[in-house]
């Protein structure tokens, strides 16, 4: 007698070439030339029911049955759960978007939607559907897993396209005339230790880095917060790790530490240094300390220092966080910043494909925060407002007629 096994094998072989029909066939002509008990046989071996390896048998001696190119008789098969529950399509729609389908009161308006909880909720109103089978329809109702988008940005000022059209005039304005121009912005703050970092990166199979399960500040370690400097022209980023609060005078101090290593450097001719930044943070344009600080660089350097900010909400626009930033996150993702060390060699090593350089350091110095600029001292900045929104564009002169360092 014919091993289960062996029709077992076979069957895995042909079963991928097989539809309905010809797979009940097949499993009713081995159950015939096996005899009495075939049917159990093959159907152990092969998990086609004995009703349909009956059915076979009966096709296997009807000739015209098996002249038939017809798998199943008309109107044969389960039919969809949609013909037999025609409310099922509504009341799924009603729990994925109910906001939106006149049911705010829907029992998942502030659960997770997951295919399970979607299944749970529908057996609870009356309909027997899997979790399966919910998947599969939502595919059907053109549903599809997605992540939050940002895109939303808030009221639109009115001057807004015009002060980036202000902004794209400026930086080509001083670029001919062979002024630096800059962008400048502070990346998030990142906890220092063995903590998670989000991305993935190429390990040995089942060896992922072991990592804190809870994001607590280490208190010998701290966070960190990096305050970047993008000269545009010259595809270069300057990065300061501060390890104190994020203040004014600590991103002035960045950009006092570019200008020294690089900048003047770079720009030996310079008259005027047009910086681009947010509106708010630090370096926002309504924050005294930013002003005061800047006045004193103008001081130390005689440079006019020319700022333009970009409209609240947009700061994605600003260079910085595209050309610089993005690359830094690109190049340390998946990398627990263990180390003040390790966080310096991972922004210094970032490069890309159009010849992005980084150059890092870190800052210890402490910078405290509530530093408040008087109104005595704000009179004594020599600032220049421009015509053209005032409040984000001006200039800071120097108020010595001494050389530049």
């Amino acid at each position: 007698m014919t091993d289960e096994s062996d029709i077992r094998r076979r069957f895995r072989l042909l079963n991928p070439a097989l539809n309905e029909r010809t797979r009940r066939l097949w499993a009713a002509s081995e159950a015939k030339s096996l005899g009495h008990g075939g049917v159990s046989v093959v159907a152990r071996a092969t998990g086609v029911s004995r009703r349909a390896i009956a059915t076979g048998l009966l096709e296997l001696n009807d000739r015209r049955a098996l002249a038939s190119q017809r798998i199943r008789r008309p109107g044969a098969g389960r039919r969809r759960l949609t013909h037999t529950d025609p409310r099922l399509l509504d009341s799924l729609d009603r729990l994925v978007e109910p906001t939106t389908r006149g049911d705010p009161m829907s029992p998942l308006r502030w659960t997770c939607k997951s295919i399970r909880n979607l299944a749970d909720q529908l057996t609870r109103q009356g309909h027997s559907v899997s979790y399966r089978t919910v998947a599969t329809l939502l595919h059907e109702m053109d549903y599809s897993l997605q992540s939050n988008r940002k895109n939303t940005e808030g009221a639109d000022h009115p001057d807004r396209d015009k002060q980036f059209r202000h902004i794209a005039r400026r930086v080509r304005e001083e670029q001919s005339a062979g002024n630096p121009v800059i962008s400048v912005d502070t990346k998030k703050k990142e906890l220092v230790g063995n903590f998670k970092n989000p991305g993935r990166e190429w390990r040995p199979k089942g060896r992922p880095e072991q990592v804190r399960v809870h994001d607590f500040v280490i208190k010998e370690l701290g966070k960190v917060a990096p305050y970047g400097v993008y000269d545009l022209a010259a595809n270069r980023g300057w990065v300061s790790v501060g390890i104190d609060h994020d203040t004014a005078e600590f991103a002035v101090e960045s950009i006092r530490w570019w200008w020294k290593t690089a900048g003047r450097r770079s720009y030996p001719k310079a008259r005027r240094l047009l910086i681009t930044a947010d509106g708010g943070g630090s370096n926002g344009h309504r924050v005294r300390l930013w002003k005061w600080e800047l006045q004193k660089l103008a001081d130390e350097t005689g440079l006019e220092i020319c700022v333009c900010h970009f409209p609240t909400g947009t700061s994605k626009w600003n260079k910085i966080e595209h050309r610089l930033f993005s690359f830094i996150t690109k190049n340390w993702r998946g990398q627990p910043l263990l180390s003040h060390a390790a966080i310096v060699n991972l922004i210094a090593a970032t490069r890309n494909a159009d010849g992005l350089r980084v150059t890092c350091r870190l800052d210890m110095r402490q910078y405290p925060s509530g530093v408040k600029v008087s109104d005595e001292q704000m009179a004594t900045v020599r600032i220049t407002p421009d015509k053209f929104q005032s409040e984000w564009n001006y200039t800071i002169h120097s108020r010595r007629n001494t050389t530049r360092n």
